[in-house]
């Protein structure tokens, strides 16, 4: 695995194969997000966006405690009210590339992922937690509201009865319960490697048509806030793309054949 770090070292990039792998490395703060954190993770979705060889991107914690405990209460107490909120608009500024990727982004939840932690997740395609892992949105017992989108991603991936009931009671899921929810899409088996499990699972998008998952994830997302007439022409037009392209003629091709294609995303 290839590896870059940056300069202050709070978050990795690593590369394994064709999935980029973006780890939070500040595990003795639970990998909570400080500014400085925040903002390498803004440079390195600027990095990513210009890499055409990236057909997925795995985002993890460093360590088996947590996954991202959320903002880092400690700098956050020194912190003046305009400050706060500067670190709300920078958490949409450095943090919307993963809300808006032109490849699969997956959260691999290996602990704790509570408050901006969690929203850190439901930016995310898909979520894989390990067995051990707690997730919760509890800002309304400390006084404020989730500030990082989570009042907005949360009910449109579990529904707005269950939303409300987790951010309202400040509720924490087990991973079990999570998946239940809907709020993760699998979990691993108590002992297992969560990373090696994730790239496991993910192996059909790295071998499948960057293009095709592309559009499916532009299609998928014009779903929410548009009407049925406008999420249907976005579809077409995604569909049409695909259609043109070099990637689906190799499939026609492989299948004629009989053997597995090779799609190189154009």
């Amino acid at each position: 695995m290839s590896e870059h770090s940056t300069a202050e070292n709070n978050v990795s990039l690593a590369f394994e194969g064709r999935a980029a792998m973006v780890t939070l490395r500040r595990p003795s703060r639970m990998n909570a997000l400080s500014r400085a954190t925040v903002l390498e993770l803004g440079d390195i979705g600027r990095k990513l966006a210009s890499n055409t060889e990236v057909r997925a991107i795995i985002l993890t914690g460093e360590g088996d405690k947590a996954f991202c405990a959320g903002a880092d209460l400690k700098e956050r107490a020194g912190m003046s009210e305009p400050e706060v909120l500067e670190m709300l608009h920078l958490y949409r500024s450095e943090l919307s590339w993963l809300d808006t990727p032109k490849v699969p982004v997956i959260a691999a939840i290996n602990g704790v992922a509570l408050g901006g932690g969690l929203e850190l997740a439901l930016m995310c395609d898909l979520r894989i937690a390990a067995a051990h892992a707690i997730l919760g949105l509890p800002e309304t017992s400390l006084g404020v509201i989730p500030g990082a989108g989570g009042t907005q991603r949360l009910p449109r991936i579990i529904g707005e009865a269950r939303a409300k009931q987790l951010i309202l009671l400040a509720e924490r899921l087990t991973a079990d319960q999570a998946l239940e929810f809907g709020l993760v899409n699998r979990v691993i088996q108590a002992g297992a490697d969560l990373l090696s499990e994730t790239l496991a699972w993910i192996a059909p998008i790295l071998e499948g048509a960057p293009l095709a998952q592309s559009g499916a994830l532009t299609a998928i997302d014009a779903a929410f806030g548009t009407p049925l007439s406008e999420g249907f022409d976005v579809e077409l037009g995604q569909y049409e793309a695909c259609l043109k392209s070099e990637d689906r003629r190799e499939a026609l091709q492989a299948f004629a054949e009989k053997r597995k294609p090779v799609f190189y995303g154009r």
